[in-house]
């Protein structure tokens, strides 16, 4: 019998790790090309295959018509321009399923043939809701935008967008735990610290989503200042209330998400500069040092992206910068936390 938790574990959930980064780029593109209420119903089983022939390509287009992105936006479309976004949302959902039966039929071998350890497969059981919710949040945001308005929620994008990196978060997790099983002495204060950073980072993802729901990188689109010369324009506070400032006007989002910018590179470079006189392990200083490279180049994305109004390729790019970022920051804090 092959021992608990063994290479193949560890291998598996890596797959799936790299399987939900192809997803986020998939996704990224999705959104930026506007593809994504291109599809509008859901059929687990039939929908793996796309419109097959000139009828099934009609039927596909006509349902499209039925639905505001068409009516508002893409009425001059033709078959043509609907496969073209069509092939997006069809690719983003395959794969989507192909994680799920990836993550599932594996498990199932592993417990079958009791290669987990009882903690690993509680563990599993988690991703696997993860994952199930990942899919329900998925479609709840496509449904947002297929009643009235043709844009979906920037909150319920936020919630699709964040559950899929904490559920890769999560998976990488679990394979680090089996990867380094050895416990060793934990800093507790420099980890609070690497831990007060990862929630800033989090909250940044969510506003990078809030970013791309509302189309709020096609404003303001100079650095350092904003439109006219300003620090602060007068649009980042135009709504009512501080909160809709903050959660609900696109220019009040940008700055925010500009802010934040800032505060999670001077917390990185902090966490660098912390961790000098500390006696680190290899890993622990490859893990530092990577944070601190990658968060710099996510920031000049993040200014290239806004200053060149958004091309797909640059803003697909941001968001695979975020996701390294976001990889580098739970490699490091699994390794300065067991």
């Amino acid at each position: 019998m092959k021992t608990k938790d063994n290479k193949n574990v560890i291998y598996w959930l890596l797959t799936g790790c790299f399987l939900i980064f192809i997803m986020v780029i998939i996704g990224g593109i999705t959104r930026l090309t506007d593809s994504g209420l291109s599809i509008s119903n859901y059929k687990l089983l039939t929908g793996t295959i796309p419109p097959i022939g000139d009828a099934e390509w009609q039927d596909a287009f006509e349902l499209y018509q039925q639905h505001p992105e068409f009516k508002h936006y893409n009425s001059h479309f033709t078959i043509s321009d609907f496969k073209s976004i069509y092939f997006w949302e069809w690719l983003h959902r395959l794969i989507g399923r192909v994680i799920g039966l990836v993550f599932f039929f594996p498990f199932v071998y592993f417990l079958i043939t009791k290669q987990l350890t009882k903690s690993t497969i509680k563990k599993c059981i988690v991703l696997l809701g993860l994952g199930g919710f990942q899919g329900f949040l998925g479609w709840y945001m496509v449904k947002s935008g297929l009643v009235d308005m043709p844009d979906v929620s920037h909150f319920r994008l936020a919630a699709h967008l964040t559950a899929a990196f904490l559920t890769f978060a999560a998976t990488l997790w679990v394979a680090l735990d089996l990867i380094y099983p050895t416990k060793k002495q934990v800093n507790t204060k420099y980890r609070n610290l690497i831990i007060v950073t990862y929630i800033v980072l989090l909250i940044q993802i969510i506003y990078g989503a809030f970013i791309a729901g509302l189309k709020a990188g096609l404003l303001h689109n100079h650095w350092p200042l904003m439109n006219d010369g300003k620090f602060i324009h007068p649009s980042v506070y135009a709504f009512d209330s501080f909160t809709a400032n903050i959660l609900e006007n696109p220019s009040g989002i940008q700055f925010v998400h500009r802010m934040l910018a800032i505060v999670v590179v001077s917390l990185i470079v902090f966490l660098w500069y912390k961790s000098k006189p500390l006696q680190l392990t290899s890993n622990q200083k490859k893990a530092i040092n990577a944070l601190l490279i990658l968060v710099v180049f996510q920031f000049l994305l993040g200014v290239f992206t806004l200053i060149l109004y958004v091309p797909v390729w640059l803003g697909v790019l941001h968001q695979v910068g975020a996701f390294f970022l976001l990889t580098a920051m739970t490699f490091m804090l699994h390794r300065f936390s067991k």
